[in-house]
Order: C-alpha cells, then structure tokens, then sequence
C-alpha cells in the first residue's frame, strides 16, 4: 500500500476520544465495510471497569492515565474540567509543536533566533519541551539500583527522560510512587562538566525544561540504570533529576522521551535496540496497549513509510503524507485548511439525516444522537459527552496552510506503529493491541 492511500485509510478510522465525562467503548457492526459502521448508542456508555487483553506482548503495558486501569490517584484532575479544557490543551501541545519547529530554524530565522537568545531570563540550557496534552499514555519503568518502579508518560514528541528527585528543593507535584531517592541508590552519579560549560559546575549540570503548557522540570543530569523488564536493563542512561517541578503530568513520576535527539532514550540505547520501537494504544482507557523498545516481529499486514527528517525539527517523525508529524501525544489531528475543509465537506453530507449540535472548541462538526437507538456513521470518530450522546470529527484544521500537520493519537489506537530510525520508516499495522 503506497502511503497516501494508507494515510487516506486512516482519515476515516472508526475510532473513540473518550472523556471523563462518560466512559465511551467501540462497538459496531459493519454496514458497509468500506464506508460506514452502524452503532448502536446503547453499547457507547460503559463501566468504569479495567479490561486487560490477553496479548502477549514483551513490552511494557500501556494505559491511559485517565482511564480505569491507571491507580486511582493518578488519573489526574477532576473530570469536571473535561472536555472543554482538555481540548484546549491539546491545543497548546499542537500549537508547541508548530512553535518548536518555528524556533529551530537555524538560517532563515537566525535573526529572530537571535533576539530569542537575547531575551532568554535563564543561564541555564533549556531544552526544548513540548504540551503535555491529555491523552497521555503512561509506562512502568524501573529507576536506580535496585530499581525502582515508576509511572512515567511516555512521548515521541519529547527527548529528556526525566524524573522526579529528592531532595525537592523548591516544590515538586504529587505522583502516585514516592518520589526517587537517588541518595538510596547505588549507581546514581550526576554528569559534570568542566567548566566553562554553560550550566555546569565540577561536579554536575543543570537542565530545564519549559512545556508549551506551563509545566516545567528543574534540576541535574544524572547517569542511572532503567529497567524496562527484568531481563532488559540499560546501564549509564542520562537522564534528568528534577528537583524543582509543576504542571500538567497528573501523578506521573516523569517523562519518558521517544524523541530522535541524542540525549532521547531511543538514541541512548541505540547499541542495544537499533533505535526501532514500536506501540500499540488502547482503543479505550478501559484497556490497554504496550510499548516494546527494540525490533519485534510485525504482525501481518503493517505497511511501511518513509520516515522524513525535517531541519527544523529534527528530533520529530515526519510521514511523506505532506510531511505530517506523526506524535503520540497529540489527540485531534490537525491538517491544512483545504484538506480539512474536504473532510468536514465529506463528513457532513454523509451525515445530513442528524441533527447538528454546537461546536465543542475546535471540535466544529458535532451531532445530537439523543433519541437513537442506532446510528450510521462514516469511519471516523465518535465522541460522547454528559447524558447527551454527541458525535464531533476529531480532526481540526490549521488556521494556516504552512502550519504542522499532524497525525493525533486518536488515529493510532489499536495499530501496531512501528518507528524505525535506522531504516528510515514508519510502520502500521491494523489490529496491533490484540
């Protein structure tokens, strides 16, 4: 399958954005397997119950941090600012993502970059951070020796692996584990430099991190041992000791980066996994996926494409659909204003026959299924809010045709996506969590 037509496949995924609000699963029968999926809205509202597949992965699992199969203190703030603000979040990580691409720009925009480095209030390097979002995915990693377990979001559209550290010398957030401990480890050195290397003394560096959400992490470059699995450990890994942390992460110990920078995991631990990983995200946050660093065998039918490199944004996964950034924390799609425009035209006529609802942030194409007991639908996505059944596309349209486009979570779900650095490609593969 060439990959626009893969990509075209993708545009009409039948897939669900779930909203505290109510806890919405997938389950239709086909009307017409090319088009459409008749639902029956009866099956959209669910428990809140945890329901684990039975894949037998080698990976580590996957879960929503908002969903039932993620400990109860750490599924974040109070439902009652959802959706409406959540939307507006994932707002902030796109517009993030176009701003970083923005600013790495390193010859046409040399002067503004100038007058960035100019007007920077820190001596310390900030690297470059990105919006959290609300679709975060979290996994369990082992921190330290003897390892200690932590809950840590991971993301393709971040590079520092970091972590919150004792002793907290100005404020960290609340997380589910106790916060690490390096002074009970073993193996914890901080990585030092000599001076005059900016941000560092004899015997340590600083980082900073500044998310396009506010958030921010605040302390040293350490060198730590990661525990993937018990039989998978990774020596002498940098990683970013927070001292100082807030924002957005629920209760989320850190962050684990998937960039292709070098300072990212991937890059890291290229000697031992090639740089290839791959992962598949629950359909709903009443399952979950898995996320396996390393070469695995595919399942059948993932087709491959080009994986492009950008020069200003070099650390992204850039499709040859358009050069749309492929990004795991993104939830809404977002694509250039003529395209989306297409879509909405598209989508709309197929479903005239429902009544319309008001548009729900930059979600602009909603409908009110109250009163049916099934309705017909284009293989989008469905989305469901309160006691009112509403339907919205999750794709949104760039305000301009030079902005990022990029390709959401929510039309990953359930697909093997496969990133392979080395060889230059992206993979997917229908069917991927089961």
């Amino acid at each position: 399958m060439a990959p626009a037509s893969f990509f075209s496949h993708i545009l009409i995924a039948a897939l669900v954005l779930w909203s505290p609000c109510c806890h919405c699963s997938y389950q239709a029968n086909e009307v017409d397997a090319d088009t459409h999926h008749e639902v029956a809205v009866r099956t959209l509202l669910t428990g809140n119950v945890c329901s684990s597949n039975d894949a037998n992965h080698d990976g580590l699992r996957v879960i929503h941090r908002h969903g039932p199969c993620a400990p109860p203190s750490s599924r974040g703030r109070p439902s009652k600012l959802i959706p409406e603000e959540n939307l507006l979040l994932d707002e902030s990580r796109a517009e993030s993502l176009r701003r970083s691409r923005r600013m790495t720009v390193p010859v046409p925009q040399r002067a503004a970059a100038q007058r960035r480095r100019e007007s920077a209030a820190t001596t310390v390097p900030a690297r470059s951070g990105r919006a959290l979002g609300i679709a975060n995915y979290l996994v369990t990693v082992g921190f330290g020796t003897p390892k200690k377990d932590i809950s840590v979001v991971f993301d393709t559209g971040s590079d520092l692996t970091w972590i919150q550290c004792e002793p907290c010398v100005r404020s960290c957030y609340q997380q589910q584990e106790p916060i690490f401990d390096p002074a009970s480890r073993h193996r914890t050195r901080t990585s030092a430099a000599v001076p005059p290397t900016p941000g560092c003394s004899a015997s340590n560096c600083v980082y900073a991190v500044q998310y396009g959400d506010s958030s921010y992490s605040i302390g040293f470059y350490a060198h730590e041992t990661i525990t993937l699995r018990d039989t998978d450990v990774l020596s002498n890994i940098k990683i970013g000791c927070g001292e100082n942390n807030q924002g957005l992460f629920g209760q989320a110990g850190g962050l684990l980066g998937l960039g292709r920078d070098a300072v990212s995991l991937v890059s890291q631990a290229a000697g031992k996994y090639g740089k290839v990983f791959s992962y598949c995200l629950p359909s709903n946050p009443s399952s979950n996926g898995y996320l396996t660093m390393g070469w695995t065998v595919p399942i059948s039918g993932v087709k491959y494409t080009p994986m492009l490199t950008d020069v200003s944004a070099p650390s992204f996964y850039f499709s040859t659909f358009s050069g749309t950034l492929v990004d795991s924390g993104t939830v809404i799609s977002r694509f250039p204003p003529a395209a989306y425009a297409a879509l909405r035209s598209a989508f709309r006529e197929q479903m005239s026959r429902y009544p319309t609802a008001p548009a729900l942030s930059l979600l602009d194409t909603c409908y009110n299924f109250t009163g049916y007991d099934t309705v017909s639908v284009p293989k989008v996505m469905l989305f469901f809010r309160g006691n009112i059944s509403q339907m919205c596309l999750a794709f949104a349209g760039n305000g301009d045709p030079s902005d990022l486009a990029i390709l959401g979570n929510t039309q990953q779900k359930t697909y093997q996506v496969i990133y392979d650095t080395a060889k230059g490609a992206i993979g997917f593969g229908g069917g991927g969590c089961s």
